[in-house]
Parts: structure tokens; sequence; C-alpha cells
């Protein structure tokens, strides 16, 4: 891709998502962390009516007279953006593959952020971390971002959430919102496909969910729900180069096809509840916007209650 393609590429995708910002999105990717941190403000002497419990004993005791710490509301919030760029997601069966649809998902996520003045960082990751941008403001950050999830060349094929989510755990010191977003067919695929124990997902996705707010983004392809029937087929997994053939004219083949695929979702819904993560799912033949704003104002509702 020449520089003029891949500056007109960011154009678009800004575009798009600019307007879907202004249309439903602003400020309303808040995490339930929005504004309930607290920055430490000042250290002053005990006043009437001031809390008892916010009394420093150790400066109180050193001085002689009571103290206080006194705290203000965190209204800086930093959103991370988790990509696979797996050697499975450059896989699509219709106008987009899974790469390019997280693309768009993402960079609208990005630009709400920036909306509201909250920092952005990127995490783009396949069985290691292959790009890490730091969390900072501005247009020029969120362009870039958006440039190096279009562009980037990924030197590994599979896929290792444990650990992008050990990772994004030891660089970000302070809590975020983390959208993670991913296939899943390598984590809860058919068993002989796995490359980590299911398990040990869902507890690296567990305990990046205690320390931040984890969002799972869980995007899929028509074609790995269901075959069509197209007689003889070759399926390569684009991670390993394995090949299986199928006749996909048999209709118990197809019926076999989509009750595994049936089991694989289930079993990750199960999965998520367990860990307490939040979920969405997103097929790329769909529009990703209405998906998204049910759940942000879901969230929103559940804030005030």
């Amino acid at each position: 891709m020449t520089l003029s393609e891949i500056l007109a590429s960011v154009r678009r995708v800004e575009a798009r998502t600019n307007r879907l910002v202004n249309d439903m999105m602003v400020g309303a990717y808040l995490s339930r962390f929005k504004g309930r941190g607290m920055d430490f403000e000042e250290l002053r002497e005990y006043m009437p009516g001031d809390d008892v419990r916010s009394i420093d004993w150790n400066v109180t005791n050193r001085m002689g007279r009571p103290f206080v710490k006194r705290y203000r509301e965190e209204r800086e919030l930093c959103v991370l953006l988790a990509v696979d760029v797996s050697a499975s997601s450059a896989f699509g069966s219709l106008r987009r593959t899974k790469r390019e649809f997280a693309v768009e998902i993402a960079a609208t996520l990005a630009v709400s952020a920036a909306r509201s003045s909250d920092k952005v960082a990127l995490l783009l990751f396949s069985d290691q971390v292959e790009l890490y941008i730091p969390p900072r403001k501005g247009r020029r950050h969120i362009l870039r971002i958006v440039r190096e999830m279009l562009t980037f060349e990924p030197k590994h094929p599979g896929t290792d959430i444990p650990a992008a989510m050990t990772f994004l755990n030891h660089v970000l010191r302070r809590r975020a919102i983390v959208f993670l977003l991913t296939d899943f067919l390598h984590s809860f695929g058919a068993p002989a496909l796995r490359r980590q124990p299911v398990r040990d997902v869902i507890q690296e996705l567990g305990l990046t969910n205690a320390h931040h707010d984890l969002v799972c983004l869980h995007l899929h392809d028509p074609r790995e729900r269901e075959l069509p029937g197209a007689g003889l087929l070759t399926v390569e997994d684009a991670e390993t180069g394995e090949l299986l053939e199928l006749d996909s004219g048999r209709a118990s083949v197809r019926a076999k096809f989509a009750s595994a695929n049936e089991q694989r979702l289930g079993e990750l819904d199960r999965a998520f509840n367990r860990a307490g993560v939040d979920t969405l799912s997103f097929s790329t033949a769909d529009d990703f916007a209405p998906v998204l704003q049910h759940f942000f104002e879901t969230r929103r509702g559940r804030r005030r209650g």
C-alpha cells in the first residue's frame, strides 16, 4: 500500500467514525469507573465538619494535631484498544475482513474517547505483543492509531490472549477501560485448535477485569457459523496451516458444523458469565453501531441504578 493509499484509507475511516460519533456515540462509552476514581489533592488541618474517616493518623501523630487528606474526583479516563491481528483476523467472506471490521469499531471508540478528552492506547497482538502505543490525547495520536491498525503487518500468525492481557496489566499503571477485539477462535474453538487452556484464558481475563474495566468484543464472520452447500471444500486453519476436507454438499456435514459452532459459542458465553466480563458479539455482515449504542445505554442505566 502506497503512502497516498494509506492516507486515503485513514481519511475514510476517520470520516465514517466521525459521523457515527456525531450521531450517537459522544461520551457514550463511559465505563463504570468514569468519575469514580479519586486523585489526592491536598493535606490540611482538620476543620469542624470534616469526615473523621479522612484523618491521616500518621501526620496527625507526627504534628500533634489532626490533619485530613482531601481528594478530587478523577475525570480523565484511559481507553485501551487491544486488537487481535493474528492470521485468523484476515478472514472475510463478505466485503470486509474481521480485521477491517475491528478497525472500524476500534476507531469509533477512539474518536469517542478523544471527544471526551480522554487518553487512548493501542495494543496489537498475535501470539506475542506486536505493537504497543502508550495512552495519549489529540487528533494526531488518534490518526496514528488508525493508521497502525490499518497497515501494521504482524510477525506471528498465532493468538495468545492471556499473554496480551498479562502485558497490558503490567504497562497500565492506572485503571482503564479495555476493549478486547478478537474472534476467540483459538481459545474457544475445537479442542484440537486451542492454543491455550480455556481456564487460562478466563483466569487472565478475570484478572484484567478486576484491575480495569474489560469489555470483550467478539467478532465473527457468517461462514464461521455455517457452511454453504458448495460441495467439496478444503478448509485451512490460517494460524497453523492445517487443512481439513469437507463435503459441504451433505446436509449432515453442514448440520454437524453448525452444531459444533453453537457448542463453542455456548461455552464462550458461560465462561464470560462466570468471569463477570461484559461481552458483545458482532457479525461482519451487520452494522456494529446499534449494538454498541444499546450496550452503552444499558451501562448508563446501570450506573444510574
